[in-house]
């Protein structure tokens, strides 16, 4: 029961976390409208959080297993919900791009702190099951949170959704001060902290953890330099009102939902690596149909789309897994809050590229995504084979 109430509870904060993220990529053909601007200055909104978490990531290493998970949770948190609602209150675009920055320094650490926690917390038999809950929160956000922040964002204005986030997460940040434990946690060798360098060191000198991180980077910039611009491209060039970009995230994140802990328990009993790589192959095939969509029937097209969010999302659970299950317990929060800095980067490096690589031509058509879907089946590709050269030891 307590195991189940704490996945509940990351699950929630998983949710705010991600939606948070997300939801700046349907509002894209709206903020692009209201601010003017191009797709390069559009992917700096969706980058500046992804740059910021990486940056902050990266430092937040260096003491996160000096601090307990708890305690370091509860600050956290707090402050990403003061960054949630900045955003609900920019009056543009440049107050927004910097109230970016600042939610995205703290929903960096999150990651890193559920996934330490979940690794400190579920053993290693039921750890991909309890990672495919934690990976439906991305479903839930898709079915749940996108849609109904898309109808606030219709009915009144684009500040709604961020208000609806900041609201919700004093809720869950009054959960985390009551139902999560104080754990136990190593901290290093003998329960004495590793020093920055030494964590340093240790990463440079073990192969396996290097290729962990190699993994999370590559894996990431195949994913999201399509991602961005998915509703874009649906409102430029196939024929998608604004509102009817609800319907995407609504179906794709209803199926997600149920299929997100069914490859957990797939990765549990057929092995990660495998199941890692049967989604990858997989996803290839709606990655070329995305990025070449012309105008098409609407159920077509949320028959792809749908499709895309199942695999590019079920790929990231087993990965996940063995990323975790690559280091030791003693310095797993420290190397998580790495990985997480090198997932944020690589995700703002990918955002970045695909701006540079898409045209806004002069009748508001969106030019050359099929470069940017010819880049993500090559990155892909490699992560298939460097997913086969990490080893789980914990």
């Amino acid at each position: 029961m307590k195991e189940r109430n704490l996945l509940l509870l990351l699950a929630a904060i998983q949710f705010t976390n991600i939606l948070d993220f997300m939801i700046m990529m349907p509002l894209g053909p709206q903020l692009m409208r209201i601010f003017d601007i191009s797709p390069a200055q559009f992917s700096s909104l969706v980058s500046a959080y992804t740059f910021s978490a990486g940056v902050v990531g990266f430092a937040a290493a260096f003491f996160i297993d000096r601090v307990p998970r708890k305690q370091m949770l509860v600050v956290v948190y707090a402050g990403f919900v003061m960054g949630t609602l900045a955003c609900a209150m920019s009056p543009g675009y440049w107050w927004l791009l910097f109230s970016r920055v600042f939610t995205g320094a703290f929903g960096g650490m999150l990651g890193a702190l559920v996934m330490s926690i979940v690794g400190d917390a579920i053993p290693m038999e039921r750890r991909a099951t309890a990672m495919g809950k934690i990976m439906a929160a991305f479903s839930a956000a898709s079915v749940l949170g996108v849609p109904f922040s898309l109808y606030l964002a219709s009915v009144t204005n684009w500040h709604a959704p961020f208000y609806f986030l900041a609201g919700a997460g004093v809720f869950i940040w009054l959960g985390i001060l009551r139902f999560v434990p104080v754990l136990q946690q190593s901290g290093g060798r003998d329960g004495v902290a590793l020093r920055p360098m030494e964590i340093i060191q240790t990463v440079v000198r073990e192969r396996n953890l290097r290729t962990a991180l190699f993994l999370t980077m590559i894996m990431m910039l195949g994913n999201f330099t399509i991602t961005p611009f998915i509703s874009p491209t649906m409102v430029a060039n196939v024929g998608f009102s604004e509102q009817q970009l609800t319907y995407i995230y609504l179906t794709g994140g209803f199926i997600t939902l149920f299929s997100s802990p069914w490859v957990g328990r797939l990765a549990d009993k057929f092995g990660s690596k495998r199941v890692f790589t049967w989604f990858v192959l997989i996803s290839l095939i709606p990655i070329v149909i995305i990025t070449n969509l012309q105008p098409t029937p609407i159920a077509w097209v949320l028959l792809v789309t749908s499709s895309y969010f199942v695999v590019s999302g079920g790929r990231m659970i087993p990965a996940q897994t063995l990323i975790t299950s690559a280091v030791k317990p003693e310095m797993r929060g420290s190397f998580m809050s790495l990985n997480s800095s090198v997932q944020q980067l690589a995700t703002a490096a990918a955002a970045f590229i695909a701006g540079l690589i898409m045209v806004r031509n002069e009748d508001g058509t969106l030019s050359n995504y099929p470069y940017v879907g010819m880049l993500s089946i090559v990155l892909c590709l490699l992560s298939i084979w460097i997913a086969r050269r990490v080893k789980a030891v914990s």
